[in-house]
């Protein structure tokens, strides 16, 4: 009796123990595409690896070979990772390699699909503005960046910087990601660079042809656009497009040009309705009467990205609302090329009815990109480590400048890129950075305060561009950049909609057959708008404004 019952309780036992394998394995499988809320807190470093030290940086105590998958939210970007000498030598010091993904088409969608798989690159870099990052953050998909950095690496508190992890932080107290270009206000007044980008350009030859004609009021606008279709039709046997605005209806010819005519952000203390200021409708109905006349057709508000790079690089357009560092690349070229002064300059567009200079966005806090690492990763210890020498001085200056002794040398105690990196910087930009990686090739967390002290001066026709937009930069307007609501919430979703049938409008105001029909088509814009929640959008861009306002005065 007793080896029976010794028997059966022997059965018992291994039933339990299956019965309690199967969970595990059951619980691990159900694990495998579900993010978890934090890292473990039992975790140890691994066998024969030191403690991370708050003063050392923590990537050094495992450089052992590891692959890291990093999604790059824009579908324009054509860099890889381990052809140039900056990428390989970065990955020979750090173990680290980098397999670069970017979407085909909408970094938006994308990376939403992923987010339903269950299944997220190790690092992910999407543009600040983004719906889909408040979705990473909200939906934790991605790690808070303090608890990887209390576990992993404290280093990483050193090279982040109070200020961004403040701005950055959430209700909750974590930080999720951390911005590249990312600028402060007392920064810009003490360096007097202020990461402004956006400018009104013109074709040199044409525009000094022409006799510098005055683009600031809708009566010399639409009186250049007249002579230019008189005199200059054509360039190279093609058409001339009198007139670009970069990002068509929701940047280029919405709050770009808002800059542009220096329309107030707020009034009182009160956020400000920028689409419904007189200035601005008066140079909506400027365009509208250029079309009219056949001044300008609707090519700028349908061309592809392919058509407006054929363009750009052919000097095709006149007249341009665009961002100066996009022309970076070309307009070397094009003073370069048989036809020296086709390249394009910086001047006083559209302006409001008082003559104001342009009030233009300069960097901000935001910056332009951030960088997470989501919880997808099997390796969160060599990410947020990896993460950390990237935005130290020292991962700065290895992306930027290269390798010591081939890229760069000391001179006078500071890095300086050798002259035959200048020269392709100037010439050949292309060879650069897919030879080399090194200047802006490899920017998702790149940080101007560092990397613009090694920055070889510029070439005269792109810096009479910068300089101009810095001169016409409202400091501290880079508080009111992305006031807007993202996400899934009603506010978001109303303000989603209403985004979306301005774009619609947009065209019918400019191709309306007069006046009066313009002011019907924007009443019954207006209307809609209201009937969208309009008034619960305003509410949340005076609520964020607000906290932004108390977060600078920390």
């Amino acid at each position: 009796m007793k080896r029976n019952r010794m028997k059966q309780s022997i059965i018992m036992a291994l039933a339990l123990i299956m019965v309690l394998s199967l969970a595990a394995c059951t619980g691990s499988k159900n694990k495998e595409n579900t993010p978890t809320s934090q890292p473990s807190n039992n975790s140890q470093p691994p066998a024969g690896e030191a403690t991370p030290n708050p003063e050392v940086p923590a990537w050094q105590l495992d450089t052992s070979p590891i692959e890291l998958s990093w999604f790059v939210g824009a579908s324009w970007y054509p860099h890889s990772w381990g052809e140039s000498l900056a990428s390989k030598y970065v990955t020979e010091k750090t173990g680290v390699k980098v397999k670069l993904e970017v979407p085909s088409g909408e970094a938006n969608e994308h990376i939403t699909l992923m987010m339903t798989s269950g299944k997220l690159p190790d690092l992910i870099t999407m543009g600040s503005w983004e719906n889909a990052v408040k979705k990473l953050w909200e939906g934790d998909f991605v790690y808070a960046l303090n608890e990887l950095a209390d576990q992993y690496d404290p280093y990483f508190y050193k090279v982040a910087g109070d200020g961004t992890l403040k701005w950055y932080r959430q209700e909750n107290g974590n930080t999720y990601g951390v911005p590249n270009d990312s600028y402060s206000p007392n920064l810009m007044h003490e360096t007097g660079m202020t990461a402004a980008n956006q400018t009104f350009l013109v074709r040199k030859d044409l525009y000094e042809e022409m006799g510098k004609p005055d683009l600031s009021t809708p009566e010399g606008f639409l009186n250049a656009l007249q002579l230019l279709k008189d005199k200059y039709p054509e360039y190279k046997g093609q058409p001339i497009s009198p007139f670009f605005a970069q990002g068509n209806v929701p940047y280029g010819m919405t709050e770009y040009l808002q800059n542009l005519l220096a329309v107030p952000h707020e009034q009182e203390g009160k956020v400000y309705d920028r689409i419904t200021d007189p200035n601005y409708v008066t140079w909506l109905k400027t365009f509208r009467t250029a079309y009219e006349r056949g001044l300008i057709n609707v090519d700028f508000l349908v061309d592809s990205d392919t058509q407006v790079e054929e363009k750009t690089n052919n000097a095709r357009y006149f007249m341009m609302v665009r961002e100066w560092n996009g022309m970076a690349a070309v307009n070397p070229l094009l003073a370069s090329s048989a036809n020296p002064d086709s390249y394009y300059i910086a001047v006083d567009g559209p302006q409001n009815s008082n003559g104001d200079s342009a009030k233009l966005f300069p960097g901000n806090m935001d910056g332009w990109m951030v960088t997470m690492i989501s919880k997808s990763t099997k390796n969160p210890e060599r990410a947020i480590r990896f993460l950390t020498y990237l935005a130290s001085e020292e991962g700065q200056r290895d992306l930027f400048l290269g390798k010591e002794g081939e890229t760069w040398d000391m001179v006078d105690g500071k890095p300086t890129l050798k002259t035959e990196m200048v020269d392709l910087l100037s010439n050949d930009i292309e060879k650069l950075e897919k030879e080399y990686g090194v200047m802006d090739t490899y920017w998702m967390v790149r940080n101007p305060v560092i990397i613009n002290q090694w920055r070889p001066e510029k070439a005269p026709v792109l810096k009479q561009m910068e300089d101009f937009a810095n001169a016409q930069a409202e400091i501290d307007s880079g508080i009111y950049k992305g006031l807007d609501p993202l996400g899934d919430s009603d506010v978001a979703v109303a303000w989603a909609r209403i985004s979306q049938n301005w774009e619609e409008v947009m065209p019918e105001l400019i191709t309306a057959k007069d006046e009066a029909t313009f002011d019907k088509v924007f009443e019954s814009f207006l209307a809609r708008r209201d009937s969208y929640g309009f008034d619960k959008v305003l509410e949340f861009r005076q609520a964020e404004l607000d906290v932004r306002k108390a977060k600078m005065a920390e």
